[in-house]
Order: C-alpha cells, then sequence, then structure tokens
C-alpha cells in the first residue's frame, strides 16, 4: 500500500487515556505556546500586509490551527507517534510581500495547485523513494542545522535576562538533578511556574484588554492564474515538499521512530485542501514542534510521547476557535519566553540529532548539511534545509562513496535476514 498501515483509532485513544500524564500535556502545551504566540502573530502581521481584512485575516488562522489541530489528532492515533501538522511559516512571511500583488481567490488557486502536485507525488511512491535514498546522518546534519537557533537563543536570552529566563535554565536542570521528582514534576512545567512568576515580578507582563468572540470562517472560491501559480504556487511547493517536511522526518528518525514518510506528505496535502476553502495557506508536518513533542520532556516513555502531539492538537483547536482573544492575550509576555521554553523542551533533542548525524558513516556529508542549514539563506527562492541535502549528498558522493557501499550491503544484508 502506498500509505501506510496505522493502529485503530479507537484503540489508540484508550491507550492515550489510560496513560495520559502531566508531562506529555504540558509539553504539547509548550509546543502549542511556541507555535501560537510568535508564529500565529507572524500570519496576522503577514494578512495584514497582503492588504486581507480582519475578517479574512482570522479565518486564515481559524482554518491552519483547526486543520492543523485535528490532522495532528489523527496522526497521532493512526501512527502513535509525536508528529505535528502545521503550517509553513516561512511561508507566512513570504506571502505577506506577494499577497498585495493578486486577489485572494487567485492565491487560494495557488494553494490548490501546491496541495495536487504533493498528493501526485506522494500517492505515485516518488516521495517515499526521495526520503529513503538520503542518508539519515545528511539528514540529521540538516536537522541539526536547523534546530541551532533554538538552542543558541535559549542560552543568548538566559545571558542577556538571567533574572528571568536564566531562572528558568535553571529551574529546568536542577529538576532534572533529581530523578524521582522530575518523574512527577516535569522540568518543563517548573520552567513555566518559575518564568511567569519572574516576569510578573520584573514587570514584563504587559495587560491586554481581550474580548470572547467565536471565530468565523471566511470561504474563498479559487481563481487559477499562470502569474499566481509560478509566483506563489511554485515556491511554497519547495518549501513544504523540500523544506518544512523533511525536519519532521528527520526529528523522528533521530529519535528511531518508525516513519510514516508517505503519511506524513498526504495529510498535509489534503490540510492544504481544505485550508484553502479558509482563505488559509499550505499544511505541512511542522519540525520543531515535532520536535518538542518528540523530546523526553513528554516523557521517559517513548511510546507514549505521541500523547504529547495529541495535547497540541486539541490545544490548536481551541486556539482556532478563540483566535482574535488569543492573537490579543499573546501580547501580554515577551516572545523570548516561548524561544526558551521550546529550547527547553528541544534540549535532549539536540543530542539525539548530533549523535546520529557525526557519529557513524556520512559525517561529512552531514557536516556539511548542518552547516548550510545553519546559512539560513535561500537560492533561488528555495529555503536552506533543501539546498542542505542537496549539498551534503553532493559531498558524500564524491567524498564518502564508501558509505554507499557499506550501507547497501547493510541493507542486503537485513533483507536477506528478513
Amino acid at each position: 500500500m502506498i500509505i501506510e498501515q496505522g493502529y485503530s483509532l479507537r484503540g489508540s485513544f484508550k491507550l492515550l487515556w489510560k496513560h495520559k500524564n502531566a508531562s506529555a500535556i504540558a509539553t504539547g502545551l509548550v509546543a502549542t505556546l511556541f507555535s501560537t504566540m510568535g508564529p500565529g502573530m507572524i500570519v496576522f502581521n503577514a494578512a495584514q500586509t497582503g492588504g486581507l481584512t480582519d475578517a479574512e485575516a482570522i479565518s486564515w488562522l481559524l482554518g491552519i490551527y483547526l486543520i492543523g489541530g485535528i490532522s495532528t489528532m489523527f496522526m497521532s492515533l493512526r501512527y502513535r507517534i509525536p508528529v505535528v501538522t502545521a503550517f509553513s511559516i516561512p511561508g507566512a512571511v513570504m506571502l505577506g510581500k506577494l499577497l498585495p500583488n493578486f486577489t485572494l481567490s487567485e492565491a487560494v488557486g495557488a494553494y490548490i495547485v501546491v496541495a495536487v502536485a504533493a498528493l501526485i507525488l506522494t500517492l505515485s511512491g516518488l516521495m517515499k523513494k526521495f526520503v529513503e535514498a538520503i542518508p539519515v546522518p545528511v539528514m540529521l546534519g540538516m536537522v541539526c542545522g536547523v534546530l541551532l537557533s533554538y538552542g543558541v537563543n535559549l542560552f543568548s536570552y538566559a545571558i542577556e535576562t538571567p533574572w528571568v529566563y536564566g531562572l528558568m535554565v535553571i529551574s529546568f536542570f536542577g529538576v532534572m538533578a533529581f530523578k524521582k521528582f522530575s518523574k512527577k514534576i516535569p522540568p518543563i512545567i517548573v520552567a513555566i511556574v518559575v518564568g511567569v512568576v519572574a516576569l510578573g515580578a520584573a514587570g514584563l507582563i504587559t495587560p491586554v484588554d481581550l474580548s470572547f468572540e467565536i471565530s468565523k470562517p471566511v470561504f474563498a472560491l479559487p481563481t487559477f492564474s499562470l502569474r499566481a501559480i509560478l509566483d506563489i504556487s511554485v515556491p511554497l511547493f519547495f518549501l513544504v515538499i523540500g523544506v518544512q517536511n523533511i525536519q519532521a522526518v528527520g526529528v523522528l528518525m533521530a529519535g528511531k521512530y518508525k516513519v510514516p514518510v508517505n503519511a506524513m506528505y498526504l495529510v498535509p496535502a489534503i490540510g492544504t485542501l481544505i485550508n484553502s476553502l479558509f482563505g488559509a495557506h499550505p499544511a505541512v508536518t511542522a519540525g520543531p514542534s515535532t520536535a518538542i513533542c518528540a523530546s523526553p520532556a513528554a516523557g521517559e516513555d517513548k511510546e507514549y510521547r505521541f500523547i504529547a502531539a495529541f495535547s497540541e492538537g486539541v490545544f490548536w483547536v481551541t486556539f482556532a476557535l478563540l483566535a482574535k482573544i488569543i492573537v490579543d492575550s499573546v501580547k501580554m509576555v515577551p516572545s523570548q519566553f516561548t524561544a526558551v521554553l521550546a529550547g527547553l523542551a528541544m534540549f535532549e533533542v539536540f543530542k539525539s540529532a548530533f549523535q546520529g548525524a557525526f557519529a557513524g558513516r556520512f559525517r561529512m556529508g552531514a557536516l556539511v548539511a548542518f552547516f548550510v542549514s545553519v546559512t539560513n539563506l535561500s537560492i533561488l527562492n528555495i529555503g536552506a534545509p533543501l539546498w542542505a541535502i542537496i549539498f551534503g549528498l553532493l559531498t558524500s558522493f564524491v567524498v564518502e562513496r564508501e558509505d554507499f557501499r557499506l550501507n547497501k550491503v547493510d541493507n542486503e544484508t537485513l533483507l536477506a535476514q528478513a
């Protein structure tokens, strides 16, 4: 079958309910804060820059978070892995610059083209063959480079503002030092509490007037324009296929999960089709949020870390329905707060990704992939992660040909044993 078989949704939900725990739910909340407090504002600002009305902007947020939340809950239960379906943040930034040149209906038509192209590649099986042809260390080298900024920002903010973010870091690792206590009270929860108290004491929480209002969709019919397809669909396609989804695949490989590659491309493609009805841009599989939910912060037993992703899906649906009030409320705390939480939650992911990238074969290709992705530069409107994999592969083809041969021998041995 093209799409990987998974588990019964009912059976997975029973397992989730039986093993629900504070660590997983708290990690899901951290991932939600990370993916809404900053990215939500980026989308809202992109909508305003693009000339959309407030109603169209709220509908955009409703689409990406509602469909992302439902898709995340589905994937978590279907495959019992901590994978998060989200949206392209660089895509939103890019659209803020492009939308003034097009009508909303032309943009919706361009989004649909991206979805159809992704569906064709996935259902043909070409997508999985492409992903499986990439040596894991090269992919992890790219992931290391993409995630590096989160670790750097974590300690930069802790050093710059030690009385708030430094205390959060100290409390996080302090709790980790007491193994029995940290099993009962997740370190990330302690960091959140310490951070909120410290922000309040430092006068860094800004009061905001909030009004309760359920989000309403604004449906847009597509118009297919060649210019919109060339200017919007093409760069968005490469962002979705070659930059965004591949990060999440690499994160799960680093965690030694059995990765349903086709499903991780098919579900966002279907999500993109539905997103477009709301005037919302393409769905993707989220690298950073998946990394947070796949981390040990979500629980010692990796078998149940899918509960963190499911929890994030629930929080996302809530955010979608209350998009306006939450967009206003996120202005209460500094963006550094969620950046520090994200860095802390992903700390163990950094360790496993670096070990997987540089401890075995393809180290030179992984190193090139790492440095290219760190640059965060784009060539031909294609982001650094895809170029990182391309240049990493080229390097390995030139200087690590023996590693390809050894990999082939290992694969043939495994097939013979099976």
